[in-house]
């Protein structure tokens, strides 16, 4: 037999060859216009799964679909905005196997989502919070979060008593607080989901430091230009930042699992299972958050507990 790429990849460290086959199931990606999540979309429906690009710009949306060999669907979704998430929601009629919380925005100037929410807290938690809790009665089998390696940068806490960092505003603060808050609501949805009796999985997975477009939107010029010298220099490519997206969504591991690249302090490499800090392991600052998410967004749990 001829010693393919393919074969190679199955006999080495995981990779997208090893995706198991998904027909007849059903995932939406959020953010899956381009970089990690349109290649996480163009992968999951290579595997034969129907895959919807949940995307704020539909027109974007459909360039993206077309590059996507398999069954897709575009919808309108925009995360900064809380009526666009629930119109999402609305028009959900069918089971959802998988739900990919991809979409983000990094280190941004200082700027307000629709209800006014700061933006990279209200996009990156609070719209993928409302979006999940209004599906999860939809969601068959899973929800993997995109975090990132940054929940270990800035303060290291949510700032529960002002959260919109009002007066108190840095990119890179906003931008690890909304990833720290990736990780502790992963860790309250998976225990909200085990106290209900539920068989979904909550994961979360980070990229390492993959080269797409995310980091030429960041704030300060000399940020912008680090970023640029390590997507050249540093980065893996975005179908290697994938990687741990895709092992979260279709392998078979324990609920609140962590994916990451297994490189030097992982920003490169192939997917594993990874630690978190101390600050995203706590259960007490999880279930805060939770609390004021709901306060927040207006969204509760929709999940009846199994009585015990």
């Amino acid at each position: 037999m001829a010693d393919t790429t393919e074969a190679r990849g199955k006999r080495g460290k995981w990779n997208a060859t090893r995706l198991p086959d998904l027909t007849g199931r059903t995932a939406v990606v959020t953010g899956a216009n381009s970089g990690i999540g349109l290649t996480a979309a163009r992968a999951l429906a290579g595997a034969g799964a129907h895959v919807v690009l949940a995307v704020r710009d539909l027109a974007r949306g459909g360039a993206a679909a077309a590059r996507v060999a398999g069954s897709t669907e575009v919808r309108r979704l925009d995360l900064a905005d809380l009526d666009s998430v629930r119109e999402f929601a609305a028009g959900w009629d069918r089971p959802l196997d998988l739900l990919i919380n991809n979409a983000g925005v990094m280190m941004v100037p200082e700027q307000r989502t629709k209800q006014g929410f700061e933006l990279q807290f209200g996009t990156n938690h609070l719209g993928h919070f409302a979006l999940t809790t209004l599906l999860l009665p939809r969601i068959t089998d899973r929800v993997v979060t995109v975090a990132s390696g940054a929940h270990r940068m800035g303060d290291r806490m949510i700032h529960f008593e002002n959260v919109n960092l009002r007066g108190n505003y840095s990119p890179t603060r906003a931008y690890a607080q909304s990833k720290l808050a990736n990780l502790l609501f992963t860790l309250e949805l998976q225990r909200r989901l085990t106290e209900a009796g539920s068989a979904v999985r909550a994961l979360a997975a980070h990229p390492g430091w993959a080269a797409t477009n995310l980091q030429s939107r960041t704030a300060n010029p000399f940020t912008r230009l680090f970023m640029r010298a390590g997507n050249r220099f540093l980065a893996q490519d975005d179908e290697a930042g994938a990687l741990p997206t895709l092992y979260a969504a279709t392998e078979n591991m324990p609920g609140a699992s962590y994916v990451g690249p297994d490189g030097p302090a992982e920003m490169r490499g192939a997917p594993t299972l990874v630690g978190r800090s101390a600050a995203a392991s706590d259960p007490a600052a999880a279930r805060r958050l939770w609390t004021l998410s709901e306060e927040l967004t207006g969204v509760r749990w929709p999940l009846t507990t199994t009585v015990r």
